[in-house]
């Protein structure tokens, strides 16, 4: 079936599944999958048995999979997390995808999560494709908004070659630099991840696997939401830790 969506919005349950009186829950649900993890238990036995026992629907534990890590991941992540003011005359790269849906889903009212590592996260999916959305433009917008003020030297948007419509995406960003006349760039790779990791270069991102590996990161996504109105957001802060995993 062809996706159709116009929004990248909340799910029609979201407003139950992480209602003010769910979050506690799901705040210990986080802390206790973080404590699995950073004792070497497997993630997906480490995720059914933290998700049976608190009886969490599947968004549920879509949320506290994509908020937790180890302790070791947390404390290194916020380690190579750099200030705005280091930024300036340097490169930036992009994991655009990551930044673009995060920004779509939190101008679109969906539900970000703020995870134990301080990155914020969304429960949106691409599933090998991308569509525009109502949201697009205007994320683009949000992010250059940010980036100008920043004043790094060169800024590099990485797309995904495997994922469909990345060639209409590189347009959309190519034709609204030039309206701006900026001067950035946009590449299309086959696994723009290990580009990531292994540049010298700060990257923006929130995907794990990279923040573990790459040398430095900006969290260019909560400094766009700074600008937005909190009442506007759907942000659930799940980086709480609960150091009571008996109960």
């Amino acid at each position: 079936m062809p996706d159709k969506r116009t929004h990248r919005g909340p799910h029609p349950e979201d407003r139950r599944l992480f209602a003010p009186d769910q979050i506690p829950l799901l705040q210990k649900a986080v802390s206790h999958y973080s404590w699995l993890l950073s004792h070497g238990y497997a993630q997906i036995s480490a995720l059914k048995l933290v998700g049976d026992h608190f009886s969490l629907d599947s968004r549920q534990r879509l949320a506290v999979m994509r908020s937790a890590c180890t302790d070791t991941q947390s404390t290194l992540r916020k380690q190579k997390e750099i200030s705005l003011s280091n930024l300036a005359d340097r490169t930036l790269l992009l994991d655009g995808y990551n930044i673009l849906i995060t920004l779509e889903a939190a101008l679109s009212g969906g539900v970000l999560l703020i995870g134990q590592d301080g990155c914020i996260r969304d429960l949106s999916g691409l599933h090998g494709t991308w569509r525009k959305v109502a949201e697009t433009l205007p994320a683009v917008e949000l992010a250059a908004e940010i980036l100008k003020k920043l004043n790094p030297k060169e800024v590099l948007w990485l797309l995904d070659r495997p994922v469909s419509n990345s060639g209409r995406l590189k347009a959309l960003l190519e034709d609204f630099f030039k309206t701006q006349n900026l001067s950035w760039q946009v590449e299309i790779h086959q696994n723009p991840d290990q580009l990531l990791r292994q540049t010298p270069e700060p990257v923006a991102t929130s995907d794990s696997a990279v923040l573990d590996e790459c040398p430095c990161w900006f969290n260019l996504t909560r400094e766009a939401l700074n600008h937005l109105p909190p009442s506007s957001l759907f942000l659930i802060d799940l980086s709480r830790t609960d150091t009571d995993t008996d109960k």
